[in-house]
């Protein structure tokens, strides 16, 4: 079926996002108002590395196809409140591509954003055979770049890109080691845009430099905490030992908490349609190995002082074709059908893989 109005607007923001459209900027009670790359100090600049970039390049990605997600039983579709659809292996000569942390995508489901945590843009489209992704086309890497218009690897040694979230044609950029919150306005030359500093609370200075800030969703109207942007942290604890997150600007900013269970941490999290927010976590021990799972929170309960749980709706482990998942992000079929997209983040290493994997969320 065709999707209710409220969807409508919804992905047409999405969509707005994603192009070099000029939208209004945020009005008062939004997102706090950004403010130069000036303060604090910078840091020193980090080591070179050869998993960065300094200027836009082209990108050439091979992909390979995962016709199945279960390893133990190659038939299998169905996994919770989710029914695979296609995945792909993803490879480069280029030596800066991996590492990917946060994904979002045109409502189609093909024109996408991506943030290596290295400090890199990657920009491109899915190419689809019917409803089956079949490769990746037209990508693009290019530096995120700060207020003086040089790449932030470079001239603050800030890197560790985590989280994207939209709001039309501003896009927001969670830095995890720094706990950092940047703002690009895709409307003054998409990725070649300057980032601006966002205020955030003290207390999400204070987070973990290697578990801080890890989500980001932004809130459009006619929801529920309009013009917030919600950010979640990877495994900043608060005295109960549930995981910390902020409400940042709106008419209700604020913290609260999200309760901690099996050891999960979170790696993005999407606002749904319908209203819902999905958390995608994982875990890793040297005994259990990998394992991921998606919870479902209504956006209701999120407020200042909450503490908030959910269903979990997907759960998978190394008997699936997962890896480091980093990435989540949701679209809408002409159909209705609503599709998960997730990506990993490879780390940059010889034995972990990039992964593109798509479900259909079986609500």
């Amino acid at each position: 079926m065709a999707p209710s109005p409220s969807r409508r607007r919804f992905l047409e923001g999405v969509a707005a996002g994603l192009s070099a459209a000029v939208l209004p900027r945020l009005g008062d009670g939004d997102v706090a108002q950004a403010q130069s790359v000036t303060q604090p100090l910078p840091r020193p600049a980090a080591t070179p590395s050869p998993y960065r970039v300094n200027e836009p390049v082209s990108v050439e990605v091979n992909a390979r196809p995962l016709p199945s997600f279960d390893i133990r039983d190659r038939a299998r579709t169905r996994f919770g409140s989710l029914e695979y659809r296609s995945g792909l292996i993803l490879t480069s000569s280029f030596s800066g591509f991996g590492g990917l942390s946060g994904l979002r995508l045109d409502p189609k489901g093909e024109r996408f954003i991506a943030v290596s945590d290295q400090g890199t843009w990657f920009t491109g489209r899915i190419v689809y055979d019917g409803r089956t992704m079949v490769g990746l086309a037209d990508v693009e890497a290019a530096p995120l770049l700060g207020a003086d218009g040089r790449p932030i690897t470079a001239t603050r040694g800030w890197y560790d890109s985590e989280s994207l979230a939209l709001d039309g044609s501003l896009v927001y950029v969670g830095l995890e080691r720094v706990n950092q919150l940047l703002r690009y306005d895709f409307a003054k030359g998409f990725t070649r845009s300057r980032g601006e500093v966002v205020p955030l609370p003290p207390a999400a200075r204070k987070l973990p430099s290697n578990k801080g800030l890890e989500a980001l969703v932004f809130v459009p109207k006619p929801f529920p905490l309009a013009g917030t942007l919600i950010a979640f942290s990877e495994r900043g604890l608060d005295a109960s030992g549930n995981l910390i997150a902020f409400l940042v600007g709106g008419k209700t900013p604020g913290q609260f908490g999200v309760h901690r269970t099996e050891n999960f941490d979170i790696s993005d999290a999407v606002l749904l349609p319908s209203g819902d927010v999905l958390i995608l976590e994982r875990k890793f021990s040297w005994f259990g190995g990998v394992g991921i799972r998606i919870r479902r929170i209504a956006l209701a309960q999120i407020a200042p002082g909450a503490l908030v749980d959910g269903p979990v709706i997907f759960k998978a482990d190394l008997g699936n074709e997962i890896d480091n998942m980093e990435g989540i992000d949701a679209t809408v079929t002409p159909e209705g059908e609503t599709v998960l997209t997730m990506i990993s983040d490879d780390n940059f290493s010889l034995i972990q893989r990039n992964l593109l994997l798509q479900f259909t969320l079986v609500e």
